[in-house]
């Protein structure tokens, strides 16, 4: 599959698909149909970059279970789901399952497409800063133990002269870790060392602060 942003449509009805396809190639949008919820599962890798539109009522898989395996799978695009059948528990358990927006048939064709532009755009963002997340990941990764030790300790708020009191070691120790640390991290001032790993942190799922080093 291309990793241009693509539209991917699933809908066990050829007309609708075939509707679609044409609304969204006449914007100049990238779609793909697919007819069953198996044959999107069979085709889709979790790097494609784009949405999907979802029919909920289809044969052999429900979109809400295609939604719940496409999470299991952590493939994030968002869904928009699109349906004939449309109440409030199924919106509801859409949206618990991770659907991003919800539309009943027949829908205003333009009502559609600036879901659609939203939800590329959405996702746009989302792959862009999960990107700049693991480049800080990785230079975390690449720190020592000591230079953890000490960052730890800058973003704590601890002064160097109290930092080298807590570990035993000499200012200027504190000052040539600090150093390397912002070396390794690719930041110019100690205020920009602070703000990457905190935003690192609060991105974070696991509790550790840190990456295990080596």
């Amino acid at each position: 599959m291309s990793q241009q942003p693509t539209v991917f449509v699933v809908d066990d009805d050829p007309a609708v698909r075939d509707s679609l396809r044409l609304l969204l190639e006449s914007v100049g949008l990238v779609a793909e149909t697919f007819a069953s919820p198996h044959q999107f599962l069979d085709a889709i890798v979790s790097e494609q970059p784009g949405c999907v539109l979802l029919d909920i009522r289809m044969p052999g898989m429900s979109g809400l279970e295609l939604q719940r395996r496409l999470v299991a799978r952590g493939i994030t695009m968002p869904v928009i789901i699109i349906t004939g059948h449309g109440d409030v528990t199924t919106a509801v358990q859409a949206m618990k399952t991770g659907a991003t927006d919800f539309l009943e048939k027949p829908f205003n064709d333009q009502v559609l497409l600036d879901r659609i532009h939203d939800a590329i755009t959405r996702d746009t963002q989302s792959r862009r800063a999960r990107a700049e997340q693991d480049t800080v990941g990785r230079h975390l990764a690449t720190l020592s133990p000591r230079e953890v030790e000490v960052l730890d300790l800058i973003i704590a708020g601890k002064a160097n002269k109290v930092i080298a009191l807590d570990l035993g070691i000499s200012e200027k120790t504190v000052e040539a870790h600090r150093a390397r640390a912002m070396d390794k991290m690719q930041v110019r001032s100690t205020a920009d060392l602070v703000r990457t790993v905190l935003l690192y942190r609060t991105s974070r799922t696991s509790t550790d602060v840190f990456p295990e080093t080596a």
